[in-house]
């Protein structure tokens, strides 16, 4: 694993629960938390590359019932 990034996950409200579960079993998926703040969720990913990243992101997560929105961080040392 050469890639780290932090997707910030803004979720519909009553959401949040169901979406960890689902976010869990996503590949690559390490870790998700609940946050406060202007968004609900905060999963990171840690995967083979930069590509591997958005791939994941674009075709498993944001497809997710319950997603609205979501911003990639990518880490630049970890």
């Amino acid at each position: 694993m050469n890639a780290r990034a932090y997707v910030l996950i803004e979720a519909e409200a009553g959401t949040a629960a169901e979406l960890i579960v689902q976010l869990r079993r996503l590949p690559d998926v390490s870790r998700v938390d609940v946050v406060t703040g202007p968004y609900d969720l905060v999963a990171v990913i840690d995967a083979a590359d930069e590509r591997a990243i958005g791939a994941l992101v674009m075709q498993h997560l944001h497809p997710l019932p319950g997603v609205i929105r979501t911003i990639t961080c990518l880490a630049i040392a970890h």
